[in-house]
């Protein structure tokens, strides 16, 4: 089944509107366009929340541009532009909503507060009198959230209708102030955090079934609502519960998903493992009977914001996870005339080999294996608050899936026999959760170490102490510098440096005398400050590794940091080794997965020079097949040797190119 294009445009009202929307429809059929997603009343254009005379004009040709559409055989959706508003951006309303307003008190001039009745009536009026032309998909901007919402500071949900649902479900009358104190004092989290998301999440789950009960009965059964998401480590500071929200928007059991996975403009391919962990992260959150259809942005739109060879690399990493379809965002969303872009075409008929490849081999029921990266939606609620801002409490998954990716090592968010478990996101994990992960492989960053034997468990970990000390604290032995290797596979590699001079703070770990101890922290002038990381068999049957370090993402990546990493992962796995882990070049992104009897390993190059790519497995496949997608060109096969238990491929992997290894 070829891959699917669903374009995101936007046709302007005015006399110009058929012939633009004839336009777009050859433009689409050139392209194969399976569907056009149309934007409503977005971004340059918006004006503010629709109403009167100008509501009317942008419904007629919403209208008329579905009708084209469909007479040229291409499906429609529609993409309203605003729910409670993305950002005031110098817009003034008065349309009697109850504006949003941030921690610190400031307000909005745009922006709407979920609570209010008059917002909502507009915004089920709004969808109703859309879905009554029978859309494929309405789609939810990701405005339909707390945070984010400039020009205010994190975000809203402090009106004073939010604050009086809080008095209701609380007992308590605090002012703003002293709410927000509250939640971000240091500490063990204050009751009334939990008491707030759980407000904000209610008001936001009602919002969401209004919709879904107007759009049911205004299209007849015939729309379904869809959502656009974004940071999971920000949601879970709003509360969300992704579940209940996927469930509150089904129109007859149907959804729609288009997860946010990739950045709107050019960044270094390294970000290609933020596309692979966020897709694999949300896959998780949503209902399997939900369509996803990932959003690929280069915003504000061409070549000129995103290259097209990353875009390309973003398109085939969405559709390796296997998405449903894709939805484009590639155009300016002023453009008007599809056909003054024929650039944007060529990218779209040059994509689509590769794409259709991947679509034809990579269903979207397929398992994916590797290290687990595990996370709570509720995490933000069990999080100690070291600063008054919001932002504090984000706790994700982010930067243990990074670590792990741009190292070689694939991840999952499924269970699996080794788990990484980074930062506060330890403290989201009850008792019970933390012995069983302890029981498995375990690998652990300064920050999760010092959390569980502050909670108890420093046994199990192979710790009599784990203590957080601050980049500019004096200590006795003085300052931390560098890791020492101490333990390698390769003898050349004992006593080499790695840095950990720029980490915000270190781990002060005091391992017992039965921990395998990898490297020592030591200072500038060569004295031991302590251990860097370190192994450890426990009691339950378990393994744990452990890095002093607490912020991996300022580590510098390099190959000794590989080879320690990998070793790491190793020991973890005990004597069922079982993960391919890829080497040969910086940055090599892998994604494993299995389905109908076969696994695939692809691998994204996510550094600008050309790799040789190697993959060490302990179950080597006899005859893997090798096929090589190298930006916007044909997918061609290319050699694969099994030389023991490494699978080498000695044809060069592009920047941004994937190389995908399958075999039963």
């Amino acid at each position: 089944m070829p891959a699917r294009y669903h374009l995101r445009f936007q046709i302007h009202p005015g006399p110009d509107a058929r012939a633009d929307a004839v336009a777009l429809a050859k433009s689409c059929a050139a392209a194969s366009v399976d569907e056009v997603v149309l934007l409503l009343d977005a971004e340059e254009l918006y004006t503010g929340h629709l109403t009167g005379a100008e509501a009317d004009s942008w419904f007629e040709t919403v209208a008329e541009a579905r009708s084209v559409l469909l007479d040229a055989g291409i499906g429609v959706s529609l993409n309203p532009w605003v729910t409670v508003g993305h950002a005031d951006r110098g817009r003034r309303e008065d349309l009697g909503f109850a504006p949003m307003v941030s921690p610190t008190g400031e307000t909005a001039t745009a922006q709407a507060s979920f609570a209010c009745p008059r917002w909502r009536r507009w915004l089920t009026d709004h969808y109703g009198r859309y879905a009554e032309l029978g859309f494929r998909v309405l789609w939810i901007e990701d405005d339909f959230r707390y945070q984010n919402h400039a020009p205010l500071s994190w975000g809203g949900g402090f009106e004073p209708l939010m604050l009086r649902r809080f008095a209701e479900l609380s007992g308590a009358r605090p002012t703003r102030e002293q709410l927000v104190a509250a939640i971000t004092a240091p500490g063990p989290p204050h009751p009334w955090r939990a008491q707030l998301q759980q407000v904000w999440r209610t008001a936001q789950l009602e919002v969401a079934r209004l919709l879904a009960d107007t759009v049911a009965e205004r299209s007849g059964g015939r729309s379904q609502l869809g959502l656009m998401s974004s940071w999971l480590d920000t949601t879970s500071i709003e509360g969300r519960d992704w579940p209940a929200l996927f469930d509150a928007l089904a129109v007859e059991g149907r959804v729609a998903h288009r997860p946010h996975f990739a950045p709107y403009s050019d960044a270094p391919g390294r970000e290609l493992s933020f596309s692979v962990w966020t897709l694999e992260l949300q896959r998780a959150l949503r209902p399997a009977t939900a369509g996803c259809e990932p959003e690929v942005e280069n915003w504000p739109h061409t070549a000129w914001s995103k290259s097209d060879t990353q875009t390309w690399s973003e398109m085939a990493a969405a559709q390796l996870a296997g998405s449903d379809a894709l939805l484009l965002n590639v155009h300016p969303m002023h453009a008007r005339r599809a056909d003054r872009f024929p650039e944007v075409g060529d990218l779209l008929s040059r994509s689509r080999p590769a794409l259709d490849w991947i679509a034809d081999q990579q269903p979207r029921d397929l398992v994916t294996e590797g290290v687990s990266v595990p996370f709570k939606q509720d995490a933000a609620a069990h999080v100690q608050a070291h600063t008054p801002e919001l932002e504090a409490l984000a706790a994700g998954p982010g930067p243990a899936a990074d670590f792990l990716l741009r190292f070689g090592v694939p991840i999952t968010a499924g269970p699996a026999p080794v788990a990484a478990l980074f930062g506060q996101l330890a403290r989201a994990f009850d008792d019970d959760e933390v012995r069983a992960l302890l029981a498995g492989g375990l690998l652990l960053d300064g920050v999760a170490a010092a959390v569980l034997v502050e909670r108890g468990f420093g046994s199990l970990l192979g710790l009599r102490e784990a203590r957080l000390v601050d980049r500019e604290e004096r200590t006795a032995s003085g300052p931390y510098a560098a890791e020492q290797v101490l333990l390698a596979d390769d003898p050349s590699a004992v006593g080499m440096l790695l840095s950990v001079n720029v980490q915000p703070a270190l781990a002060r770990l005091e391992p017992v005398d039965a921990a395998r101890r990898w490297t020592a922290v030591v200072t500038p002038d060569g004295r031991d400050w302590g251990t860097g990381r370190f192994g450890f068999r426990n009691e339950l049957g378990g393994r744990v590794a452990v890095l002093a370090a607490t912020a991996v993402d300022e580590l510098p990546y390099n190959d000794d940091g590989q080879r320690l990493l990998h070793a790491m992962v190793r020991f973890l796995e005990g004597d069922q080794p079982r993960l391919p882990l890829v080497s040969g070049g910086p940055y090599l992104i892998p994604q494993l997965s299995r389905a109908n009897g076969v696994r695939r390993l692809a691998v994204g190059n996510g550094c600008a020079d050309p790799a040789r790519v190697r993959v060490d497995y302990p179950r080597a496949p006899t005859e893997p097949r090798a096929t090589l997608l190298a930006p916007l060109a044909q997918p061609r096969p290319v050699p694969a040797a099994v030389l023991g238990a490494r699978v080498c491929v000695e044809q060069e992997l592009p920047d941004r190119g994937w190389l995908v290894l399958a075999w039963e």
